[in-house]
């Protein structure tokens, strides 16, 4: 686990991040024939500061793998980074958090920064979700089920709670 100071890595817009990035080609084996084995389309993206890093290999095209890349990093920064006391939200959860409902997919771009948001403030409360679920306008249930797009932030949020005592979420 990474302690950082400022603005999540997560959060910040495409070129902030790259800015912070290295970035390397490489070549890749298996499905896709002759062009595949000899073009460099698999992209890593390895984040400076805490040495994060993700990979992208399964398209044949370059411009893909690096948008897929891009996007596992910001995931792997909200799972594997914090930063401390959560000042004030995104504006991303007063777009997805209607009628006491979180409406996101995990494939979408706002999902790796609104988990790391959730999880900084969480982290901060020892686990506790009702003072984050007040602050959003959402259930606890929705929460959970928000957390439960991607299984390992809700081991790491089970794991949090175990810690402090609360009861796991299922």
């Amino acid at each position: 686990m990474h302690e950082i100071k400022g603005p999540h890595p997560a959060t910040l817009p495409l070129e902030d991040l790259l800015s912070q990035c290295k970035s390397r080609r490489q070549r890749r084996s298996g499905p896709g024939g002759q062009h595949r084995n000899k073009v460099e389309t698999a992209v890593v993206y390895t984040h400076v500061p805490t040495g994060v890093s993700a990979m992208a290999s399964e398209r044949r095209v370059q411009e893909e793998n690096r948008k897929q890349a891009m996007f596992r990093l910001r995931l792997r920064l909200a799972l594997e980074v914090r930063c401390g006391a959560v000042s004030n939200l995104s504006a991303c959860w007063n777009e997805r958090v209607q009628a006491q409902r979180i409406t996101i997919s995990k494939h979408h771009n706002d999902f790796p920064a609104m988990l790391s948001e959730a999880l900084d403030y969480i982290v901060q409360e020892q686990g506790d979700l009702q003072g984050f679920s007040d602050l959003v306008g959402c259930s606890k249930s929705q929460l959970v089920k928000f957390f439960k797009l991607d299984p390992t932030a809700l081991q790491y949020v089970n794991d949090l709670r175990h810690q402090h005592g609360h009861h796991t979420l299922r």
